[in-house]
């Protein structure tokens, strides 16, 4: 949504709300962090250039000329329903719709949508960081079209060069219903037997043939918010699961969340970069 609140040097230039750079404030400075993102986030730099930042207020009607509407904002199942109910008021018909979400049920965000969103909208969970990680959830509901999977299958695995898995639509789908639960598994271990978090990364990542990053720096990749996310997913639609329990959110990981300190994205979470050149890391000390 556009940005409605000056900041203290916009104010001294004598912006307003209406100027177009206040209102993408927010998405321009997403798409600056983009290019500083290391890894890099996109292939070349250059490619930038083909991006075109909006708002949802300004910009919303755009998406008319689009083939492909993929969503990504926020895990929460309030906000994709209504960008979704605005979304509709704009697209052709026909027009792919997926979201990204990483785990919400994808039949519970097409309610009250017409024949024609329902059965052009899935699922397509890309994984983070979506330029490095190969796996590409594809989860439809029961009224998306046989061949508009087919079609996006290929474009996904030829084109982007991914590899697809079907999922079904329950909750957090395969990975992330397999990945959460084994995270929240580890902390709860970590917790009881007083273990660090570079001890419990060193054990849990290429010790047993995982990646380097373990748990804990997984985590901070992923994104917190997101994490905290995902878990509150399996609380919503899971409590009939006899590992229930296990999906308690972990005490650090909400004061984290609460403090702002979201992973790698805000420069500090179960780590923190340190350092002039942002590219050293430290355990962070503020859990």
């Amino acid at each position: 949504f556009p940005v409605t609140i000056l900041t203290p040097e916009e104010e001294k230039k004598g912006k307003t709300t209406a100027d177009p750079a206040v209102r993408n404030r927010i998405v321009n400075d997403a798409l600056a962090s983009t290019l500083k993102a290391n890894p890099a986030a996109l292939y070349k730099k250059s490619y930038a250039s083909r991006i075109r930042a909006g708002n949802f207020d300004d910009n919303l009607q755009e998406i008319a000329d689009c083939d492909w509407i993929m969503e990504v904002v926020v895990d929460r199942l309030d906000i994709k329903k209504s960008i979704f109910e605005r979304v509709e008021q704009y697209r052709k018909p026909g027009t792919l719709i997926t979201s990204n979400t990483s785990g919400i049920p994808i039949a519970l965000m097409e309610e009250g949508r017409s024949e024609d969103f329902k059965q052009h909208f899935c699922g397509t969970h890309f994984f983070n960081p979506p330029r490095y990680m190969h796996l590409v959830e594809l989860i439809p509901t029961a009224a998306t079209r046989s061949d508009i999977l087919d079609q996006l299958e290929g474009f996904l695995t030829t084109t982007l060069g991914k590899g697809v898995v079907h999922a079904k639509d329950t909750p957090n789908f395969i990975a992330n219903r397999v990945g959460i639960f084994g995270m929240l598994a580890t902390i709860y271990q970590a917790e009881q037997f007083g273990l660090s978090v570079d001890v419990v990364d060193d054990l849990t990542g290429k010790k047993l043939g995982r990646a380097s990053s373990g748990t804990f720096r997984t985590a901070d990749v992923v994104g917190l918010d997101t994490m905290a996310h995902v878990i509150k997913t399996m609380q919503d639609n899971l409590q009939d699961d006899p590992f229930f329990a296990v999906y308690k959110t972990p005490e650090v990981l909400a004061k984290l969340v609460a403090a702002g300190t979201l992973g790698q994205k805000s420069g500090a979470g179960f780590y923190k970069k340190v350092g002039k050149d942002r590219k050293s890391t430290r355990l962070n000390s503020s859990h």
